[in-house]
């Protein structure tokens, strides 16, 4: 590939700082992942490069984070590393629309119809119908390619679809009557193969062949590399038979098996893809995808603009309810503030002129102007962003299952085969005197054949289609390979205490009368009717919820940022702060140790006075979820050791955690610091999950081995997450852990099933007496097996998957 020019590349990366001293560090977003293998050959084409320092790669979030050395290598070459085998590149700073994500799968899709139309057509060139075996390659291609096919084909309308899926049979259809009606020899069947192995090789599945040339370049043993050998192991095999140099020598089946190889790879890549495509819009579905703006007053106009286009010292207009867009300092105006996602506060906070407000924070039911203090790298959000990518960079890696076996597979099937070859060779020469070349050749281009794992590519994707959609069902997303096979491995788990073990909003919890609970209850209510304020809605939430009358309240005033006044039924009710009553020379000495006691668990105390008169206490707080207590309780009995983390204060953390029964606490710390309690509980290679839903929450979830967010979070741990529990149920969290098992543990089976079939198949080779077509029928029942055993009695699970990527289906 020709490398673009150093002023189109600056728009392909971008700069962030390093953990590393001396290094830099640049983030790339990358198109054309389809799993594990290409992120394992990004990592290892990008770590060999000198000043490279350190590569991590999301399969997931389509993007590299690379550390070098800038003395020894610029951006330019690594980015040119990447095209070279065979990635293309987008700009990093921009979200990837959904159209460009469904092209790729579009692509990949005509790529697999193509595919599956030569395979048909190549297998009905060398159809002998003669007994069951020899009709089970063409049966099973055509039960599972063809439904596949039309599924593919269907956002197009249910006719075009039904007549698509057949014009894919119609030139095989056609191939095999011209054979049996004897208009197609032996000869022209194999020149025939042959035009259609290489059509597919150079012109259906060319991406393939790069990619593999380029990991080879880069000693680079992997799947493309091992699929590529077998392709032309069988071209080579049928030229051979075209040379006419063997009499009866099978030179149309040994095109068809590179046919068939070829097919079932493209149909692994585009199952990857499917999967990938899949959990990425699903999530995409939860956030806001419109584009983030604020309202900035400029020469006395209200203006609505980007928010990349703000300054510091601006000045944005943030209405009630709404996020508040900037970090800055206020200097109109008076409202609550919530700062749970954010600093994990569950009481809203008090804003008024001169007070700091900070960017990812709700606003409540006061409108504010806001002076723009930190914009870019210096507001708080993305100081979260850089911590969360940091995280990401010294997130261990996890060597999926497939992988860990083709490390090992593909250099014993390069081995065997040239053992075969020279065996043979040598072997027949030593014993006879005359070497058995086309024995020879048989052994050496059968083990290569027979060894391709086409069946590999497709063990974890339709594992993952069925666990996929059996969490769906239970409102779960499991979006990353990291929720599929390393869920079920976890042993530790730390939880966020609001919004994840509490609900994340104020509630009466105490009430502590000097007389009647009910009455002071009742008139706090009634003061606080009128007030938007959040503690003075659980207030009368709270009365409400008690059935208690509450009586009609007048002269209702508010003192800002301390409490309110009124007259109910002809007395004088202050509720607010304890300080607010003292101001005004109400004695609190009869509650004091009450008060002292309830803000030291982390209560929020709001003191009522009757008449000038102490008449008690009502203590709010954030409310424990009803399926807490049971959610840790199961958590413990599956052997998983909970720990709540939490930005609270120690005795405030300490409370909940003996209420839900966890017994280690982490109490007071910063975004950056949950990042690091996970690492370091994930030293000596314990997997640890994370579960939260703020803001300060996503770093520590992209930190741990599986990151979980209760669907009603913010968007960045939405975002960071391998795992979206969207019904927002803590019992959900187990839930995913047993569909992450079952997942696993079927990937492990089809990968055992997929080598089944060629451990069998290999040594057989070796022997030269076994023919290409027995290859071919190899693929064809590894592949049934694991469908079978992936997706057993739901099939449907794979087309609903395939129809639910997408946007606009025609109905004819």
């Amino acid at each position: 590939m020709v490398t673009q020019t150093a002023a189109q590349d600056t728009q392909l990366w971008a700069e962030e700082p390093s953990h590393l001293e001396g290094h830099a560090r640049i983030r790339a977003r990358i198109a054309g992942l389809h799993c594990s293998l290409c992120t394992g050959t990004i990592e290892k084409a990008l770590g060999r490069m000198a000043g490279v320092e350190q590569v991590a790669v999301s399969l997931t979030h389509e993007q590299a984070l690379i550390d070098y050395d800038p003395a020894v290598i610029v951006p330019q070459q690594i980015l040119g590393t990447l095209r070279d085998i065979g990635y293309d590149l987008y700009d990093p700073r921009k979200l990837r629309p959904f159209e460009e994500e469904e092209a790729d799968l579009i692509r990949e899709g005509q790529r697999l119809l193509a595919a599956v139309a030569a395979s048909l057509t190549a297998i009905a060139l060398i159809l002998e119908v003669s007994g069951i075996w020899s009709v089970l390659v063409p049966a099973s291609v055509v039960a599972l390619m063809v439904p596949v096919a039309y599924a593919i084909l269907l956002p197009a309308g249910k006719i075009r679809a039904g007549l698509g899926a057949l014009a894919l049979i119609t030139p095989g259809a056609l191939a095999w009557a011209g054979r049996e009606a004897g208009l197609i020899s032996g000869t022209a069947a194999g020149w025939a193969t042959g035009v259609l192995a290489v059509a597919v090789v150079f012109g259906v599945a060319p991406h393939i062949l790069r990619m593999a040339v380029q990991a080879a370049r880069r000693r680079i043993l992997n799947q493309h590399v091992l699929l590529e050998i077998g392709a032309f192991a069988g071209i080579a095999g049928g030229i051979i038979g075209l040379t006419g140099v063997f009499e009866d020598y099978p030179t149309a089946p040994f095109f068809a098996v590179t046919v068939l190889v070829a097919n079932y790879h493209i149909f692994s890549e585009w199952l990857s893809l499917l999967v990938k495509t899949r959990s990425s819009q699903a999530v995409r579905k939860l956030l806001e995808l419109q584009p983030d703006t604020a309202r900035v007053i400029r020469n006395g106009r209200e203006e609505e603009i980007p928010l990349e286009q703000v300054a510091t010292g601006d000045r944005v207009r943030i209405r009630p309810g709404e996020r508040v867009p900037v970090d800055g300092r206020v200097l109109e105006g008076h409202s609550t503030v919530d700062l749970s996602l954010v600093t994990g506060e569950p009481v809203p906070t008090e804003r008024t002129t001169g007070d700091e407000v900070i960017g990812g924070s709700i606003n409540g039911a006061g409108s504010l102007l806001v002076e723009v203090t930190r914009t870019g790298a210096e507001s708080f959000l993305a100081q979260v962003v850089r911590h969360v990518e940091d995280a990401r960079a010294l997130k261990p890696g996890i060597l999926h299952l497939v992988d860990k076996v083709l490390r090992v597979y593909t250099p014993t099937v390069l081995i065997v085969a040239a053992t075969a070859l020279t065996g043979w060779l040598a072997g027949s020469w030593a014993v006879t005197g005359e070497p058995e070349v086309r024995r020879a050749v048989f052994a050496g281009i059968g083990v290569l054949v027979m060894g391709y794992p086409c069946a590999v590519g497709i063990a974890a994707p339709l594992a993952i289609v069925r666990a996929a959609g059996e969490a769906a069902d239970r409102g779960i997303i499991m979006r990353t390979g990291e929720a599929f096979q390393t869920f079920g491995q976890v042993r530790t788990i730390v939880l966020d205490k609001t919004g994840t073990l509490t609900q994340g909003r104020p509630a009466v919890h105490e009430i502590e009368a000097v007389d009647d609970p009910a009455r002071l209850l009742a008139l706090a209510a009634a003061a606080e009717h009128p007030s938007e304020h959040p503690l003075a809605r659980a207030v009368v939430t709270a009365a409400e919820q008690r059935h208690l009358t509450i009586p009609a309240a007048q002269d209702f005033r508010t003192v800002t940022g301390f409490g309110v006044t009124a007259h109910v039924e002809g007395h004088e009710v202050l509720v607010g702060r304890p300080e607010f009553l003292r101001q005004r020379g109400i004695g609190l000495d009869r509650l004091a140790g009450s008060i002292e006691a309830l803000e030291g668990i982390g209560r929020t105390v709001v003191a009522v006075a009757v008449d000038q008169q102490l008449s008690g206490v009502i203590a709010l707080g954030d409310e424990i979820r009803p399926e807490a207590i049971e959610a840790v309780a199961a958590l413990r009995q599956a052997g998983i050791r909970p720990v709540l983390a939490t930005g609270d204060n120690h005795r405030a953390a300490a409370h909940v955690a003996a209420e839900v029964g966890i017994e280690e606490v982490r109490a007071g710390i910063l975004p950056e610091d949950k990042a690091a309690l996970v690492r370091q509980l994930q030293t000596g290679g314990t997997r640890v999950a994370m579960v939260g839903d703020g803001i300060n929450d996503a770093p520590a979830l992209m930190q741990a081995d599986v990151g979980i967010a209760m669907g009603g979070g913010t968007d960045i741990a939405v975002e960071s997450a391998d795992v979206v529990i969207v019904r927002d149920d803590l019992t959900a969290i187990l839930e995913a852990r047993d569909t992450s098992r079952s997942s696993y543990r079927r990937t492990r089976q089809n990968v055992a099933l997929a080598f089944v079939f060629n451990g069998i198949g290999i040594p057989a080779a070796t022997t030269g007496l076994v023919y290409p077509v027995w290859a071919m029928v190899a693929m064809a029942l590894s592949v049934t097996t694991i469908f079978i055993n992936s997706l057993g009695g739901r099939p449907s699970l794979l087309f609903e998957a395939i129809g639910s990527v997408g946007r606009t289906h025609h109905e004819d």
